[in-house]
């Protein structure tokens, strides 16, 4: 290497990076953009970070191991983070990786269900039991029903698998930018009921959660500026940034996760750091009517905003 080029690496190099491990909700995917662009391009290392990114053996294990100290992050889902902090476990939201629902009723486009009051008398599949049923609920609710209108049917995982077998006639929980190319792609077309137009209120899919106790708030601070910054990148560009984060796994090149890419581009939290009180407030008093949790919860019993850094 000439001598020029070594020097401008060790300047773009920190030191001293300090270790910082966030773990996933779920395999990576395309969910994981902005996560996955920002350690490529290097912008965690640019702010002074060495990032450890955790697939988890198990998807109940991330907040978990955020609460106990053992990740610096974690990635879940707002939604659960209610039920969590309601249990007492010692997690706030400190960012935002989707900003909107991606959950959907996912329906067969031919199918016996063409708008909400068909599902009167139909089987609908769920897979977790509490948050999915208050979704059904209040879903029905928007259409006349109620549960006892129709079959409610845990078929754990395997969404669009039930769906497109019979066995159900609907499923809440899918998500509108893999489910419904996975339908396609196997020629059984679906179409989605967005949760957050039928009678839910809104709410970000997948959030960063830590413990407010044991948390390094400037190391977050600083991750969540390389993840806006890869936000950019992948909003200016979503094809450069799909080549370099599907280049970072065999199993990402395949046309489900290509096509998973191209719609979850739009909903990219643009804005990582920034919170959205209103949302919380409104989703807590929902889980509370629904009797999931016991009351509304405070904003700041939920999530917090961190000082940004200085660039």
């Amino acid at each position: 290497m000439k001598p020029l080029a070594l020097a401008a690496l060790l300047l773009a190099t920190p030191a001293s990076a300090e270790e910082f491990t966030v773990m996933l909700d779920w395999f990576v995917n395309p969910d994981h953009g902005p996560i996955i662009i920002a350690q490529e391009k290097g912008y965690f290392a640019e702010r002074g970070l060495e990032v450890t990114i955790v697939p988890p053996a198990d998807p109940a294990d991330p907040p978990k191991m955020a609460a106990a100290g053992r990740a610096d992050l974690a990635v879940s889902y707002q939604p659960q983070l209610h039920l969590m902090v309601a249990e007492g476990l010692p997690l706030r939201r400190v960012g935002t990786l989707i900003g909107t629902p991606l959950n959907c009723l996912l329906v067969l486009q031919d199918g016996p269900v063409q708008e909400l009051g068909d599902l009167r008398g139909k089987r609908i599949g769920f897979s977790v039991s509490g948050i999915h049923e208050a979704l059904i609920g209040a879903i029905l609710a928007e259409a006349g029903l109620t549960p006892a209108d129709v079959e409610l049917v845990n078929v754990n995982w395997s969404l669009s698998p039930a769906l497109m077998s019979g066995q159900v006639d609907a499923v809440i929980g899918a998500f509108r930018n893999f489910e419904l190319n996975q339908m396609e792609i196997e020629e059984r077309p679906g179409r989605c009921f967005a949760v957050e137009e039928v009678g839910v209120p809104s709410y970000e899919e997948l959030v960063y959660v830590a413990n407010p106790e044991t948390m390094n708030g400037d190391a977050i601070a600083r991750f969540l500026a390389a993840t806006e910054e890869a936000a950019a990148d992948i909003a200016a560009d979503p094809e450069a940034a799909w080549q370099i984060f599907s280049a970072t796994a065999p199993e990402l090149q395949d046309e489900l996760n290509a096509r998973a890419w191209v719609d979850t581009v739009p909903f990219f939290a643009a804005h990582p750091a920034e919170l959205h009180a209103k949302r919380y407030s409104a989703f807590s008093a929902f889980l509370a009517e629904a009797g999931l949790i016991p009351a509304p919860q405070p904003v700041e019993d939920l999530a917090l905003t961190l000082p940004p850094v200085a660039e």
